[in-house]
């Protein structure tokens, strides 16, 4: 048993945190966004630092795990603390499908609708292609007091993806 745990130990102490850094073109010369796994091991919540190529801080994308039991749920914060917007899977009943059958041929694709903070408004959406590659479609519309930016809702976008494991 503590050779297990040993293992265990020594494994996280190797692993990566899961960085995710977006450059203006395939030469990877200019780097314009960068996602920081906040901390290696997330039992229940997850959180990631979004910054600029500079390093300043834009936000923060957090995700409690035991949502995902019924319903998967991102919230998107600004620099600030002050939360900007909520991505959540966008049917309950798919969702609960999803939980029982799976992507089911990829027939049950996991779509995710971006809401204002007080989770009326809708934002935009994310949105799974049926195709044999992974496409998707991240429509956003103006919202309260202005559009979302754009940086925050790119990086909400691919960790939505990556961030689901899918």
């Amino acid at each position: 048993m503590a050779g297990l745990a040993a293992l265990i130990a020594v494994a996280v102490a190797l692993s990566r945190k899961r960085d995710v850094h977006f450059y203006r073109d395939d030469t990877r010369r200019e780097l314009v966004l960068q996602v920081f796994q906040d901390q290696k091991i997330a039992l229940i919540h997850a959180t990631y630092t979004i910054a600029d190529a500079g390093g300043q801080v834009l936000g923060r994308l957090d995700k409690n795990y035991l949502y995902n039991l019924f319903r998967k749920r991102w919230n998107c914060t600004d620099a600030t603390g002050k939360l900007v917007c909520v991505a959540r899977e966008d049917s309950a009943i798919l969702s609960l499908l999803r939980r029982l059958l799976g992507p089911f041929f990829g027939l049950l694709r996991t779509n995710f609708i971006l809401f204002a903070p007080d989770e009326i408004q809708v934002l935009g959406e994310f949105n799974r292609k049926f195709t044999i590659l992974d496409r998707y479609a991240l429509n956003l519309t103006d919202g309260p007091g202005g559009a979302l930016d754009r940086r925050l809702a790119v990086a909400l976008g691919v960790m939505l993806d990556t961030g689901e494991r899918r």
